[in-house]
């Protein structure tokens, strides 16, 4: 494996590292409570109420996930015309050959991209999101 094939490959391992372990940190995280209230309840122990609550809060920020996905995906399209609105005026000092556009270009359409798909995603909770009227 060339060095054009391996320092991208590594890149990218280590954004998804990066990404990943703290994500399935505090997924395992939470696994092994609920498991632990679960064992606690089946021998009839007494759950504390702090504790209820705190699970609870966590449940409820879960919920308000489309709205973080949201303000995501508008701040990640914002960046993506920053970058293009910054290329446009970088190159328009530079004489108009195009190339800054371009390389402008590259960051503004995955920076886009992912914003958009954040917008989708929060589209697509808001619509399966069950209703208090629903229940």
């Amino acid at each position: 494996m060339g060095a054009d094939v391996f320092v991208p490959f590594v890149f990218f391992a280590f954004l998804a590292a990066v990404i990943l372990v703290p994500v399935l940190a505090k997924e395992r995280t939470k696994r092994s409570a609920h498991e632990l209230i679960s064992q606690a309840m089946s021998r009839g122990q007494q759950l504390e109420p702090a504790l209820v609550s705190q699970l609870t809060q966590n449940m409820l920020d879960e919920g308000n996930r489309a709205r973080k996905s949201l303000g995501n995906g508008v701040i990640l399209l914002s960046l993506a015309l920053g970058f293009l609105g910054a290329g446009v005026l970088i190159d328009g000092f530079d004489g108009g050959d195009g190339d800054v556009i371009m390389g402008m270009g590259v960051p503004a359409v995955i920076l886009g991209s992912v914003g958009a798909a954040f917008l989708l995603l929060a589209v697509f909770d808001y619509a399966t999101r069950k209703r208090p009227s629903d229940a």
